[in-house]
C-alpha cells in the first residue's frame, strides 16, 4: 500500500515549502533515534517523506503520479529516488543542522561542503553616559575599550613573515574531513573539522610570537563616535566592525553603545518634547506679562497672557529635541504655576479686600 507522504508529515496537500520544512523539522526533533523517545522506523519514514516533499520537482511526480512515478525503483521514493535503501540514507543536512544545533559539528550537518571555518570576533557591549544637551544636539564622544585587535607583528594573520604556508595535506585545503559510520540507521557519511590545520585548510612552518599564531592581541583602543541629535536614554548605537577581531583575520564583531544621558534640574524630557515649569505671580497671572524662560537654545522672552491659571500648559513651538531620523523638532511645554503668597502685607491685605467686593 502505498504511503501518503503528507500524512506522514502532518501537513496539508496544499502546505507551502515552508510549513514542510518546519513540520519535518518538529518531526525529526521529536523522533531522532538519540532521544529517549525515539523511533527508528519513524524517523526514516519522516526523512523519506520530506526527500520527496522537500524537493519541488519529485513534489509535482508526487502530486500528479503517487508514490511511483518515473525513476523510482520497486520501493518508489524509498529506493532510487534519494530516500533510504539498503546502503543507508540520505539527509538533508542544511534542515536538520537547524534542528540538532551541536550535532552539526559531529555530522557536518551545519555549512556548505567545502566551506572553511571562519569564526567571528566577539561582539562587544559598552554603556556611556552623556550631558543632557548632548543628548538633544549631539556630539563626538572618544570611547576607550580594551579588546582584541589585529597583531601588528603579523598584521591578523598568525604567520611571522618568511614562514612557508602550505594547503593542508589531510583535508587538501577543504578545511574538514569526512568519514562513513555505520549505525543502527545505516550508513552515516559525517563531516567534522580537520585537526591538523584547525579547519583553516592550511597549515605554517612556524607561528608568530607575538601572539602565539592567533593572529591577534589584547589592546587598549580609542574610538570616535559622533552621538546623533535627538537620541534618547537607553538607544543603542550599532557600529559595525568595532568589535574583537576573530583569528587569524576571522572578520570582527560590532561594537553595540547603549547611552543614557544625565538629567538636568532645569527640564524633563518626555520623547521629542521638553517640560520645564514657570512659577509666575498672581499678579502676573491676573494681569499677563513677558517672562524669561531658559530652553535648550539659551533664554527665550515668554508671553504669559491674562487670565492664566496654574496648571496651564503654553508651548514654545519648535524649541524641543530634535527629530532622530529628521523631520523638525518637538515643542517645549511651560508648565505654568501661580504662586499664592502665605502671607500679606496690610496693604496688599487691602488690596485683595477691595478686589473681593468686586467680585474678584
Amino acid at each position: 500500500m502505498s504511503k501518503d507522504y503528507y500524512k506522514v508529515l502532518g501537513v496539508e496537500k496544499g502546505a507551502s515549502e515552508e510549513e514542510i520544512k518546519k513540520a519535518f523539522r518538529r518531526l525529526a526533533h521529536e523522533h531522532h533515534p538519540d532521544k529517549a523517545t525515539g523511533n527508528t522506523d519513524k524517523f526514516k519514514e519522516i526523512n523519506e517523506a520530506y526527500q520527496v516533499l522537500g524537493d519541488k520537482q519529485k513534489k509535482a511526480q508526487y502530486d500528479q503520479f503517487g508514490q511511483t512515478f518515473d525513476g523510482a525503483g520497486p520501493g518508489g521514493f524509498g529506493g532510487g529516488a534519494g530516500g533510504f535503501n539498503n546502503q543507508g540514507f540520505n539527509i538533508n543536512m542544511d534542515d536538520l543542522g537547524d534542528i540538532f544545533g551541536g550535532f552539526g559539528d559531529i555530522f557536518g550537518f551545519g555549512g556548505q561542503r567545502g566551506e572553511k571555518r571562519s569564526k567571528r570576533g566577539r561582539d562587544l557591549e559598552v554603556k556611556i553616559t552623556i550631558g543632557f544637551l548632548d543628548a538633544v544636539f549631539g556630539c563626538d564622544k572618544e570611547i576607550k575599550i580594551k579588546k582584541y585587535a589585529n597583531c601588528d607583528d603579523c598584521k591578523g594573520s598568525g604567520v611571522p613573515a618568511g614562514a612557508k604556508v602550505t594547503t593542508c595535506e589531510v583535508c587538501k585545503g577543504s578545511g574538514h574531513v569526512m568519514t562513513v559510520q555505520r549505525t543502527m540507521l545505516g550508513a552515516i557519511q559525517m563531516q567534522s573539522v580537520c585537526q591538523a590545520c584547525g579547519g583553516e585548510g592550511k597549515q605554517a612552518s612556524d607561528h608568530c610570537k607575538g601572539c602565539r599564531g592567533t593572529g591577534r592581541v589584547e589592546k587598549n583602543t580609542s574610538i570616535e563616535v559622533k552621538i546623533p541629535a535627538g537620541i534618547n536614554n537607553s538607544e543603542t548605537i550599532r557600529l559595525s566592525g568595532q568589535g574583537e577581531v576573530g583569528p587569524k583575520g576571522a572578520p570582527a564583531g560590532d561594537l553595540y553603545l547603549h547611552i543614557f544621558y544625565e538629567n538636568d534640574k532645569r527640564w524633563q524630557r518626555d520623547n521629542y518634547n521638553i517640560h520645564s515649569q514657570l512659577n509666575i505671580k498672581l499678579s502676573q497671572a491676573i494681569l499677563g506679562d513677558n517672562v524669561q524662560v531658559e530652553t535648550v537654545d539659551g533664554p527665550v522672552t515668554l508671553k504669559v497672557p491674562e487670565g492664566t491659571a496654574s496648571g496651564a500648559v503654553i508651548a514654545l513651538r519648535g524649541s524641543g529635541v530634535p527629530k532622530l531620523r529628521g523631520g523638525g523638532r518637538g515643542d517645549h511645554l511651560v508648565n505654568i504655576f501661580v504662586e499664592i503668597p502665605k502671607k500679606l502685607s496690610r496693604k496688599q491685605r487691602e488690596l485683595v479686600e477691595s478686589l473681593r467686593k468686586e467680585n474678584l
